[in-house]
Order: structure tokens, then C-alpha cells, then sequence
């Protein structure tokens, strides 16, 4: 085989490789944003930014994962409200969002024996005596 021959088959070979690479990212459907209006989420940052600071201020944890029980348990004051979101990075429709409104101290453990095994991040978003917080912690379950 003289050069001629072996530079066309390099071509060619690379050219049917980038057709095959293309065509595979053309093909997938799972590709998910964090977020789908993420130019609005970013102006209204400096608000996330306050309830992190308000909840580093306080002297306890709030979102607890126990792993042997499958549960994540809120210590929150009763009267508090806020929103609990099971995130998954990997696919977006696993996703979950909880209305978080404690009414009783006692029984504020939430059962994620349901969600699919792996890793997921859980960001608490809540209220109380007019400060916001939020939390987040990752679990792997």
C-alpha cells in the first residue's frame, strides 16, 4: 500500500468516526438544565445568599438524613412552612418537591424509602418569624 492509499483510509475512517460521534450526541434525550429559567434565578441570587447566611447563624442542624431508617428528619419550630425538593442531578424527571408546614415538633421525619436508589441532593426552603433560610444536603440512598 503506498501513502496515497493509507492517507484516503485515515480520512475516511475519521470522517465515518465523526459521523458516529455526532450522531450519538444528536440522539440523546436525557440531557437536563438545573433549572429551566435559570437567567431569572440568577438575579434574584443575593436573596438565596441571605437565607444561607440566616441559617448558618443558627446553633442546630435542621435537615438530618438517617440512612439506617430511609428518612430525613426536619427540626423545625412548629410553624414553620417552606418547600422540601428532592433534586437529582443525574435526571430531572426523578425530581420531587415537597409543601413543608410543621404543625406538630414530633413528627417531622419524611420517608424516602420511594425515591429511586443513588445520589440526590435535598434543599429545604422554609419560613419562620419572617426570616427565610435554606439548606441543602446530599444523600445517597
Amino acid at each position: 500500500m503506498d501513502w496515497g492509499k493509507g492517507i484516503v483510509l485515515v480520512l475516511i475512517s475519521f470522517g465515518i468516526l465523526m459521523g458516529t460521534l455526532v450522531t450519538i450526541c444528536v440522539r440523546q434525550d436525557d440531557m437536563h438544565l438545573v433549572t429551566q429559567n435559570y437567567y431569572a434565578e440568577e438575579i434574584k441570587y443575593q436573596e438565596h445568599i441571605d437565607r444561607v447566611i440566616n441559617t448558618h447563624l443558627l446553633e442546630h442542624e435542621i435537615l438530618i438524613f438517617d440512612s439506617q431508617m430511609k428518612t430525613v428528619d426536619l427540626h423545625l419550630p412548629v410553624g414553620a412552612k417552606g418547600t422540601l425538593h428532592f433534586f437529582r442531578p443525574s435526571d430531572a424527571r426523578l425530581d420531587k418537591k415537597l409543601e413543608v408546614n410543621i404543625t406538630d415538633s414530633k413528627s417531622n421525619a419524611i420517608d424516602v424509602k420511594d425515591l429511586k436508589a443513588g445520589y440526590w441532593k435535598v434543599k429545604l426552603t422554609w419560613s419562620e418569624s419572617g426570616k427565610d433560610y435554606y439548606q441543602e444536603k446530599n444523600i445517597t440512598i
